[in-house]
């Protein structure tokens, strides 16, 4: 975690211009670029320029500029493709469990077609009444601890 560019993120050598990429859009704290691995044609990273790990070790004065650049990328990419995605996904993997491969986070702004093959498919679980409230309760309880760092 930090807010350098580390030498070994390929967003960093992007970031910093060792490495090239296509740019889509660029701002003083966030730039955006087309994934070279798409799942649809169009999609595309949004990436705060300063490293951070993961979501969790973003700064909270960074959300907004992320969360902006998400919008434009995804108004960009909704207006301009052809054909018209029908809809378009915005993911975030945090942790190699979750499927994150490039430690600096960012966002995917995916085009999506009916057709298109990405299928999500979780094979989901019921609480039962006793898990419901239990995990309701720790997370509460982690949520109101007065100045407690969510990590």
């Amino acid at each position: 975690m930090g807010t350098k560019l580390q030498e070994n993120c390929v967003f960093c050598k992007i970031i910093e211009g060792s490495e090239k990429a296509e740019i889509l859009y660029e701002n003083e704290h966030i730039i955006s670029i087309l994934d070279i691995n798409p799942v649809n044609f169009g999609h595309a990273l949004v990436i705060p320029k300063k490293h951070y790990d993961d979501f969790l070790s973003l700064p909270e004065e960074l959300y907004s500029y992320l969360l902006s650049a998400v919008k434009i990328v995804a108004g960009a990419i909704m207006s301009s493709i052809e054909p018209k995605p029908g809809g378009f996904n915005i993911l975030s993997n945090n942790g190699f469990v979750a499927g994150q491969r490039i430690f600096h986070v960012h966002f995917h702004v995916i085009p999506r077609y009916s057709n298109d093959g990405l299928k999500f498919k979780p094979v989901v679980k019921k609480y039962t009444d006793e898990e419901l409230k239990k995990y309701a309760n720790l997370i509460r309880q982690k949520i109101n601890e007065p100045k407690t760092q969510i990590i």
